[in-house]
């Protein structure tokens, strides 16, 4: 099946398209790109957004879906440091829940993130109940407490059940979830990108993040009650979680790190 369209009339043979191509669909004919019937287009959609005249259309990365960059500011190098370098995890959160429109536009520029082959197929699982994240919460602590690392976690499961801080959602409002099919083998490296992407874009919401770690050991377990509580098939698998709300605090300095440990081969 052809997915591919050319514009011969805007089509200048510049060879662009081809070039760009990560999986090799495209060679360049006499009268402009042509597809490979052996290879197969992974979506990526190189080939439309590199050609200058608009001259290639995909239909698996369509040209009308596509938002022309010419106009769009870039970030100069200090404000993309600085804008990575702000983000924080939150573990402190108002009691405030995140509208449904910000959700959606989270989990929305999570799919947008780079993933192997372009293979994508993560689906998302938004957390609007409270009751829900305090029974998963009761829920984790209790395989904590019959876990091999119950020693290591001790002051994590004493705070909860002797003063009742939560130290697996932080209070936070909302809690997103990211699955994968059970024999898709890129499932938490995709998961890790996609959720990344979310933490990244959440501050210009007013929002705060933070990996939900302890939750998602517990929920990636094989039967773990976890699946059952938040209705995931049998056929799916956690293969990330993050907590989100509204940040209780403003952080007022960019904090440092470790320093650089680099090595340059000439």
């Amino acid at each position: 099946m052809s997915y591919i369209t050319v514009n011969e009339e805007k089509c200048v043979k510049c060879g662009l398209c081809v070039k760009e191509c990560p999986v090799y669909v495209l060679k360049m004919g006499e009268n402009g790109p042509l597809e490979n019937p052996i290879a197969t287009c992974n979506a990526c959609g190189h080939c439309v957004a590199v050609c200058p005249n608009t001259a290639i259309d995909n239909e698996k990365a369509p040209l009308a879906q596509q938002v022309d960059v010419k106009d769009i500011p870039k970030l100069n190098e200090q404000q993309a440091e600085y804008f990575l370098r702000s983000r924080r995890a939150i573990r402190n959160y108002q009691d405030k829940p995140v509208s449904r429109e910000l959700l959606l536009k989270l989990v929305d520029i999570a799919r947008m993130a780079p993933t192997a082959s372009n293979s994508q197929d993560i689906s998302f699982i938004v957390v609007e109940n409270k009751l829900l994240l305090e029974k998963a919460t009761e829920i984790t602590i209790q395989m904590l407490e019959n876990s091999p690392f119950k020693v290591q976690l001790k002051n994590t499961i004493n705070s909860y059940r002797d003063d009742g801080v939560d130290s697996i959602f932080h209070g936070a409002p909302n809690l997103i979830i990211a699955t994968a099919n059970k024999d898709f083998p890129h499932g938490r490296n995709n998961a890790i990108s996609c959720l990344t992407y979310l933490e990244l874009y959440a501050p210009s919401l007013g929002l705060g993040s933070f990996w939900a770690g302890m939750f998602e050991h517990c929920a990636s377990a094989e039967g773990s009650p976890l699946l059952e509580l938040f209705n995931i098939s049998e056929e799916k698998k956690v293969v990330g979680a993050v907590m989100v709300g509204y940040p209780k605090y403003r952080y007022r300095r960019l904090v440092d790190r470790n320093p650089l440990d680099v090595t340059f081969i000439d």
